[in-house]
């Protein structure tokens, strides 16, 4: 793989720790700026929202620009936008700093996943996203816990302030090491771009992307109490199994590039299918300790097989606006976020209780793998018909 990916995951890491570390540190700043913990909460929906709003705005904005002008302003805001955290006075700066923040996420991996596969061969795409992604993956399993952990021992602050560093190393070896030369982008219409959007098969890829992927985060929000209520674990024990979770997430997310790699429709179908039953696998194994384990290995291969597949579908359904597509599909991941954070939260308040979460999950990644067959179907070319004389 070209080493221009690696400077694409490095990008990746930062903007997947500053989204994810602060669910670590809610209670600190909560704390430090007087405000609820539900308010505090909504610092990670205002960042998913602003991903999900942010990143086609923003990729139609400078979509005349070259692609690596466009990486490098992007982690200038993401690092300007920690920076801002850092230094927030209060709540109120602390969510705009966090949705400033946001607008780079969508656009970079959009973008990004567009170079990345610009950088190598046509059966090798999938496996060049995949790589770009594992700085996603990296990110849960290194920087959030070490940003939580510098969090707890310096301060909510230092762990934004870490961040911001981390931003500037990634627009560095972005700068040295991602080619301009093979990064120019054609003035596309933004009529043109609207019209390959609005094709059935890559709006039933973006519903795809939310309803399959927010089966994730279903669970994944409220892991912490499944594995100390329901499991039994002691909270000690959870920083291991996010551990053992992360790595599956890495395992999973090159598994996917390489099967969509050779048959990409498969892959699709077979990872939401397969996600579907790990979830509802889980279900069942978080009552006994050693299967919780097992289930928390199994569900990070399952979660991050399906990244690669979700989004080079898309890119291929649309490539007449793949720079938009592709920012629009990051910010499907995201508003699946959402989706399956506030769907765990109906199941716990209003519905069975915590231990049916994974089942909820299951059944929304049901849903999406649903969708994506209408979308196959959808994208398969019309039969020819024949004329009678013709016959």
């Amino acid at each position: 793989m070209p080493v221009a990916l690696y400077a694409l995951a490095a990008g990746a890491f930062g903007i997947g720790t500053t989204e994810f570390v602060i669910m670590g540190l809610l209670l600190q700043v909560a704390g430090d700026l007087h405000v609820g913990l539900a308010a505090a909460g909504l610092l990670i929906s205002g960042y998913a929202l602003g991903v999900f709003v942010g990143a086609p705005l923003l990729t139609a904005a400078t979509g005349r620009l070259p692609r690596k002008t466009v990486l490098l302003g992007l982690m200038a805001i993401f690092t300007l936008g920690n920076l801002a955290c850092a230094l927030a006075p209060n709540y109120g700066v602390l969510m705009a700093a966090r949705v400033l923040t946001s607008l780079a996420h969508g656009t970079f991996f959009g973008v990004g996943s567009v170079v990345a596969t610009g950088l190598v061969a046509a059966d090798r795409r999938a496996s060049a996203i995949s790589l770009m992604f594992t700085g996603l993956t990296l990110a849960t399993l290194l920087g959030v816990p070490a940003g939580t952990w510098l969090g707890h021992l310096a301060g909510w602050r230092a762990t934004f302030w870490a961040v911001a560093a981390i931003g500037v190393v990634a627009l560095v070896v972005i700068a040295v090491l991602v080619p301009a030369e093979r990064d120019r982008q054609e003035a596309t219409p933004l009529r043109a771009e609207l019209q390959a959007i609005a094709q059935p098969a890559v709006m039933l890829g973006l519903a795809t992307t939310v309803l399959g992927f927010g089966g994730v985060f279903t669970v994944f929000t409220y892991v912490q109490p499944l594995l100390t209520r329901v499991s039994g674990f002691v909270d000690s024990a959870v920083s291991p199994l996010l551990l053992v979770l992360g790595v599956g997430l890495i395992v999973g997310n090159l598994l996917g590039g390489r099967l969509a790699d050779r048959r990409l429709a498969t892959a699709l179908v077979g990872s939401l299918l397969a996600l579907a039953a790990v979830l509802a696998v889980t279900g069942v194994a978080l009552h006994a300790r050693l299967p919780a384990m097992l289930a928390m290995a199994l569900f990070g291969i399952a979660a991050f097989a399906t990244v690669a597949p979700l989004q080079l579908w898309v890119l291929h359904k649309a490539a007449g606006a793949p720079n938009l597509a592709s920012s629009l599909n990051i910010g499907a991941f995201n508003l699946g976020n959402a989706l399956g954070a506030w769907l765990g939260g109906v199941v716990i308040e209003h519905g069975p209780g915590l231990a049916a979460v994974p089942y909820a999950g299951a059944l929304l990644t049901l849903a999406g793998a649903a969708v994506a067959v209408a979308g196959l179907r959808a994208a398969r070319p019309a039969p020819v018909r024949l004329a009678a004389c013709e016959r």
